[in-house]
């Protein structure tokens, strides 16, 4: 069990009561993919983490059961694509294992990574995921090396450039190999995202001056209001700011593009929930806790989302979709 998360009463209106003005309601379609949190253990402890990832957290991690619980499930659904996450998978134990059980079961499968960790492994993992085609996406969340280190440790940008040129070695990010290499910018304050298509732009223009870098797509997300990084917003009186920052920009055409009505994803101790961020407030799908390996098939079409004031963070302006 991941620890409790405690939500602040101050902010706006519940997150229901604006979809209720915009006579908007969230429940799940049909689940194309499934994401799978392997546990909470990173070499980082980034200020953004809505988990609390960090090195102090080995002790949650998916083991080998669990694993092949969840490659059983996969088999049994038939995904358009399977997600892997953490924390940093690239430490857990046995992750190979998973990824080789997943991946005959997907045409798509993803393996989000912080760099630095996958640099940690040496290049094992990395020409192993080559080898599975699998999809790498990865926090690149600016172009400035202070920026970066200021929200995810003093080192990390030089590190992670090492390591983004090492991948564009290995053929990922090119464009044309098939290998695709995609990177998650997320602000370094408590602001809102600049607009994806003028940051990719930038982006690709600032990466290949500076350092040759190339990369296939650039995603842009707000902070979500959870975990270490709520703490810092609490802790520099900036949450009821930016709450209501959030709820300001709350976009109702986001609605019926959100990850959490297509997507469902595992815990690492096999539990099912609507999304990463009802994880890391323990909200399971459906109310109930409910492990993988009781599970027939993907989640019922028509069930509710559970909802609390982070949603207003996959709402605002593009939201997270």
């Amino acid at each position: 069990m991941g620890r409790p998360e405690t939500v602040a009463p101050a902010g706006p209106k519940p997150f229901a009561a604006a979809l209720a003005r915009h006579d908007r309601t969230l429940v799940r379609a049909d689940t194309r993919v499934l994401q799978v949190n392997v546990g909470l253990v990173c070499n980082q402890a980034c200020r953004h983490c809505h988990l609390e990832a960090g090195p102090d957290r080995a002790d949650q991690v998916m083991d080998r059961a669990t694993m092949d619980a969840v490659i059983a499930y996969a088999a049994r659904c038939g995904f358009d694509a399977v997600d892997v996450t953490g924390g940093a998978p690239e430490l857990v134990p046995d992750i190979e294992h998973l990824l080789e059980g997943l991946r005959p079961l997907t045409p798509r499968l993803l393996f989000r990574s912080n760099l630095t960790a996958l640099a940690e492994r040496g290049d094992g993992l990395a020409r192993r995921l080559r080898e599975l085609g699998a999809v790498i996406v990865t926090s690149f969340p600016a172009t400035s090396p202070s920026q970066i280190d200021a929200l995810r440790g003093r080192g990390t940008a030089d590190r992670s450039v090492a390591v983004l040129r090492w991948l564009n070695e290995l053929g990922y990010g090119l464009g044309d190999t098939g290998l695709e290499l995609d990177l998650v910018s997320n602000p370094a304050g408590a602001f809102l995202p600049p607009d994806q298509c003028a940051a990719e732009q930038r982006f690709r223009r600032e990466l290949a001056r500076r350092w040759g870098i190339s990369f296939d797509h650039l995603y842009t997300f707000a902070n979500v209001p959870l975990g270490r990084f709520r703490r810092w917003l609490e802790a520099s009186d900036n949450l009821d700011g930016y709450l209501a920052r959030l709820a300001e920009a709350f976009n109702p055409a986001t609605v019926d593009g959100l990850m959490c009505r297509s997507q469902a994803t595992l815990r690492w101790d096999g539990v099912l929930y609507d999304c990463d961020f009802n994880l890391a407030r323990d909200l399971p799908l459906g109310g109930r806790r409910v492990h993988v390996s009781d599970l027939d098939g993907p989640p019922h079409a028509g069930l509710a989302v559970a909802t609390g004031d982070h949603c207003y963070a996959c709402t605002a302006g593009s939201g997270f979709t």
